[in-house]
């Protein structure tokens, strides 16, 4: 290639013997950068879209798939003559005298293998791939249904110490095969210059980083990022893409309540260990009352609740503890969308979602997609599932008896997202992730016993019926103490009429009945933490991570952070955790 491009540079410059150093090195970058033309055209659509770059405008055409190729020929030469014919009266407006002879117009052709493409030919067959475009002395490479970035974004919120993931979704391609290159702006930026604008000059920046993720240090604090990405498919390349952070680079917290905890996870566990993480991660429909500002956390500062600032927190926090596993709570949809799901996929983790009805946030459960695959979801409400599927009769005419705690139970939203995934290393090997957080309310025991009843048929359900065998993890918050008839519920797998959950809510909406599991007793990986929620007024155990101990056994539990370092912040959340829960996080290994 190096041969090639060398004879074009000596035929090139021959042809143009008076370059002077400055204009050499214009048509240099000229013959360099590849100029390309991209044409995006399916099957059984009607139109076509052709893009490319003219005179440094960029021009994107829409054409009927079935139009003779002369007539976008034609459109891209009457475009270039108007925009000359505008120029000249600019020019005349402002009292440089122009001749009016009328300007040539612009020779567009469209070439194949070296030969004109006639003007006849339809558009769908027309444009194909490696033909080329002249506009007058400029040459495109045409590239058809080329890899396409169809979104492409930076995060909001830079901080120092935090990763950058931007978010892209690629058409006919691959973002795992994207190249990426990270500049730093060579100026600070300052407030009143216009957000994401780039500078032409190439020298206003500073080449810093070559991957996907892209880690601020303290000397980038006050600059803004670059980032020039290229979609890819394999080896096959489309049209790069330059993305501008909207602002600076910013100070962070400094030491991190988690920073500690990814000592021990520094690197991903080696098969057949599974790293899980069960984590509540406080959504930002939450956070914003006026209830949890003025109440609940009075004593946080109020730019540490802002979701901005709390994601650059939750995304290095996950990326820190190298899960293979992962279930959220309180996931905000957009969140989960334009933050988890781009950044947890950069450090290669597939994720699936489960909303809340009428709501705005749900369940995440996040997989490694090098040891496992996804088989297959079955998440119910757990209030739809009571009242409709048959094999919960018996524990809706129980709950019948009582019509006020009936009514509050099937008004819950509650639901439970149940994940089949299947052992990349050992296929055979099948395993059931539940993730799920109950009703929250102090007093709503009974309720949490009736739909943690639910969620336990359904699971004993559909493992017989999708992977007979398969391991349960089942994680979430549960909103109950060790104390709580649901930790007995999981532990024994039986809850007695006596329990004083069935009266949690006061003698009016009582229910006093025994409530048996349908799958054995299970073993909480993490045994019983002092407190998995830490705020002003209450210290408890809510959230867990529990095994079948038949099947699985702990490797490992990550320690907690110790009550002098939750203390320093006084409560969570703060300005260094991003909620008001500590995630959990434990090694399973897999049974012989």
């Amino acid at each position: 290639m190096l041969n090639h491009l060398s004879t074009a540079l000596t035929l090139f410059t021959r042809r143009l013997p008076a370059f002077s150093p400055r204009t050499f090195s214009g048509a240099l970058r000229r013959l360099c950068r590849m100029e390309a033309a991209v044409v995006r055209c399916l099957p059984g659509e009607p139109k076509l879209t052709i893009s490319f770059c003219l005179q440094g405008s960029h021009k994107h055409m829409l054409r009927d798939q079935d139009e003779p190729l002369g007539k976008v020929l034609a459109r891209i030469s009457n475009g270039i003559a108007k925009n000359q014919s505008k120029a000249k009266k600019s020019k005349k407006n402002r009292g440089q005298e122009q001749p009016d002879e009328a300007a040539e117009p612009t020779v567009v052709k469209l070439f194949y293998d070296g030969e004109e493409v006639p003007e006849t030919v339809l558009n769908a067959e027309a444009w194909q791939d490696g033909s080329v475009l002249q506009v007058g002395d400029v040459k495109y490479s045409v590239k058809r249904n080329a890899p396409t970035f169809t979104t492409a974004e930076l995060p909001v919120s830079l901080l120092a110490g935090f990763p950058v993931c931007p978010k892209l979704e690629v058409e006919f391609g691959n973002v795992q095969d994207c190249e990426f290159t990270w500049f730093r702006e060579n100026c600070p930026h300052t407030r009143s210059e216009a957000p994401g604008k780039a500078s032409d000059q190439d020298s206003g920046w500073t080449q810093v980083g070559c991957e996907r993720v892209y880690i601020p240090s303290n000397q980038d604090i006050s600059f803004r990022l670059k980032l020039s990405c290229t979609p890819k498919d394999g080896s096959r390349g489309g049209l790069a893409k330059e993305l501008v952070s909207v602002g600076a680079v910013e100070a962070g917290p400094g030491v991190c309540l988690f920073d500690n905890r990814h000592a021990f996870t520094a690197k991903v566990t080696d098969w057949p260990t599974v790293r899980v993480v069960s984590y509540n991660i406080l959504a930002d429909i939450y956070a914003q009352t006026d209830l949890s500002k003025t109440v609940l956390y009075p004593y946080c500062a109020p730019y540490a609740l802002q979701l901005d600032y709390r994601q650059n927190l939750i995304k290095k926090e996950l990326a820190g503890y190298n899960c293979d596993i992962i279930c959220l709570q309180e996931v905000d949809k957009g969140v989960y969308v334009d933050s988890l799901t781009p950044a947890l996929d950069a450090f290669g983790l597939n994720g699936v979602f489960k909303v809340k009805e009428k709501q705005h946030e749900g369940l995440a459960t996040f997989y490694r997609r090098s040891k496992f695959r996804l088989l297959s979801s079955h998440d119910i409400m757990l209030s739809e599932a009571l009242s409709s599927d048959p094999m919960h009769a018996e524990l809706l005419e129980k709950v019948s008896a009582n019509g006020a705690l009936k009514n509050k139970i099937l008004q819950r939203s509650t639901s439970l997202q149940v994940t089949f995934l299947e052992d990349l290393n050992k296929p055979s090997r099948k395993v059931c992730v539940a993730n799920t957080h109950l009703y929250w309310h102090p007093k709503g025991g009974n309720v949490r016993l009736v739909q943690m009843g639910v969620a336990l048929k359904h699971l004993s359900h559909v493992i017989s019926e999708v992977a007979p065998g398969a391991p349960l993890v089942f994680c979430g918050d549960f909103n109950s103490t060790p104390n709580a008839g649901v930790f007995q519920l999981l532990s024994e797998a039986v809850v007695p009429p006596q329990h004083a959950d069935w009266s949690s809510s006061g003698p009016e909406e009582s229910c006093s009945m025994e409530l048996l599991s349908d799958i054995p007793p299970l073993l909480s990986a993490c045994g019983l933490p002092a407190y998995t929620n830490y705020v002003r007024g209450f210290q408890g155990c809510l959230d867990y991570i529990f095994i079948q101990p038949d099947c699985m056994q702990v490797e490992q539990v990550i320690p907690l952070p110790s009550l002098e370092e939750v203390t320093t912040y006084e409560a969570l959340p703060s300005v260094a955790h991003p909620s008001d829960h500590i995630a959990l996080v434990c090694d399973l290994r897999w049974n012989p």
